[in-house]
């Protein structure tokens, strides 16, 4: 069995892709991290190989894990929940295809005469529920019928993970993520990136306007917890994972008003107007907190940053 000695990240120059990318070169080594994306940035390339590589090309896809030998892929590339909404047609495309390519690569793979084996790391989102769900600690298998493109997306992806591991014995793992929350990269066009917006603002010294209203409570995670949460998830053996669809997985809820409130331990005056526009209705259908007990027993899920800790870490940073 050849297992490939390297690791492939699709959608690397992105929010949650270019820590990703620099934490895994810390700890395997810059030259075994293959980042790719469809346009070249200082913050993955000049740290260690980098190809271009549109997701919807399988050809090149293909050539780039036989060239790099690659025993691993962290498929992050995706169009995201808000900016969905205004390209739904090509959300649809980029987010089935760019998995199923993935998809079907390691199980084509698998099945030549190399018998290349590769791990496979997706990651789904809360963005799967829907306003049918238990609001509060939303269980592990609850309804799923989200009401944005991106969550359908999601829902379709998470079913297309399991199929192809039920059928093709494809190794691939999720996580729902919720809202992350980190300063190294723009955010990518979420719900839930006014958290990062208002804490830029906040650290400018600059009045926020909130697309949220103030109560609307969502899940939130910070990007080292992110990071954490897909790196132990690729590091355990096969049969400890019970979930092929994807894992819930949380750290912490707030409100854009208890944002605020931690913000003002920090930066007195800071102020915030609310202007809820299309982005409060995404949110209103999803959970205020996630239950993730079966991620905590399979494979020792714990985050380690709550609301305060995030926001002294943001501001600081």
């Amino acid at each position: 069995m050849n297992s490939g000695k390297n690791i492939l990240i699709t959608g690397a120059a992105g929010q949650l892709g270019v820590e990703l990318t620099a934490r895994l070169r810390e700890q395997h080594g810059a030259e075994k991290v293959i980042a790719t994306d469809i346009r070249n940035t200082d913050s993955v390339s000049k740290s260690g190989p980098f190809e271009e590589l549109d997701v919807m090309d399988k050809q090149r896809m293909s050539k780039l894990i036989d060239k790099y030998d690659v025993g691993s892929i962290y498929h992050l590339a995706a169009i995201l929940s808000a900016k969905g909404e205004t390209h739904i047609a090509l959300t649809w495309k980029l987010n089935m295809n760019g998995l199923l390519h993935v998809l079907d690569l390691a199980g084509e793979k698998k099945a030549s005469a190399s018998s290349r084996h590769i791990r496979i790391f997706w990651p789904s989102s809360i963005g799967v529920f829907g306003p049918d769900i238990p609001r509060e600690r939303t269980p592990q298998n609850s309804p799923l019928n989200p009401t944005t493109v991106y969550g359908i997306t999601k829902v379709a992806g998470e079913q297309w993970c399991a199929y192809y591991h039920r059928r093709f014995g494809v190794d691939v793992r999720s996580v729902r993520y919720p809202g992350l929350i980190g300063n190294k990269s723009e955010p990518g066009g979420g719900t839930t990136d006014y958290a990062v917006d208002m804490l830029r603002s906040a650290g400018n010294g600059k009045t926020f306007t909130c697309p949220l209203k103030s109560g609307t409570r969502l899940p939130m995670m910070y990007m080292e917890d992110a990071i954490k949460a897909a790196l132990n998830l690729m590091s355990v053996p096969p049969g400890r994972i019970s979930i092929r669809t994807s894992y819930n997985i949380s750290a912490m809820s707030f409100s854009p008003e208890e944002l605020l409130s931690a913000i003002r331990q920090h930066i007195n005056g800071f102020d915030v107007r609310y202007e809820p526009d299309e982005r409060d209705k995404i949110a209103s259908s999803w959970p205020d907190s996630i239950d993730d007990t079966d991620a905590r027993r399979d494979w020792d899920w714990k985050p380690a940053c709550d609301l305060p800790g995030m926001v002294r870490e943001m501001l600081k940073q």
